[in-house]
């Protein structure tokens, strides 16, 4: 082994340590303490779909449709959508939106006890307004609000999982 590949695989050592270390975990690993959870929203939802899905791919958490027979019940108290102008042109004509989305949650169990106090998450972004392309505008848009659920799942798991560990102290 050269004196380079030495320098190199101590340097990716030292690295890895250094992440383990500081309690780095890779996306999407998450361990949660109930065996059944309840989700408070509509089943044929897309947001209930894709909290269902990281939750059983990533946790040993199975989703069931009887809040009575889970062990804990998310319940959504807000989740809201917005579009607020965030600035106009010389002319008064939009340039520029600002997309928010809200999300208040608690978890409780069966018996309405609550287990996690109410949180919000609130993700916005900005997004550039061109009225000469319109259906860009209108497709951008939908992107963004489909990424910003995406990231409101993760961030709920990781939450989730953050309250578990912290209960369980």
């Amino acid at each position: 082994m050269s004196k380079g590949q030495s320098v190199r695989t101590l340097f990716i050592s030292l690295l890895v340590l250094f992440l383990a270390a500081c309690g780095f975990q890779l996306r999407g690993s998450y361990s949660l303490p109930w065996e059944t959870l309840y989700l408070g929203m509509p089943e044929n939802s897309e947001m209930y779909a894709q909290i269902r899905r990281s939750v059983e791919a990533a946790t040993q958490t199975r989703i069931i449709t009887d809040p009575k027979a889970a062990q804990a019940s998310l319940v959504i108290l807000r989740n809201d959508q917005a579009k607020n102008i965030l600035s106009l042109s010389a002319t008064g004509l939009v340039r520029e939106f600002q997309l928010t989305r809200s999300f208040v949650y608690r978890i409780q169990d069966a018996n309405g006890k609550e287990l996690a106090p109410a949180s919000q998450i609130i993700l916005q972004r900005e997004m550039n307004f061109d009225d000469r392309r319109i259906f860009a505008s209108e497709a951008e848009e939908a992107i963004l609000w489909r990424d910003m659920q995406s990231d409101l799942v993760q961030q709920l798991l990781r939450r989730l999982s953050a309250a578990s560990r912290t209960a369980k102290l």
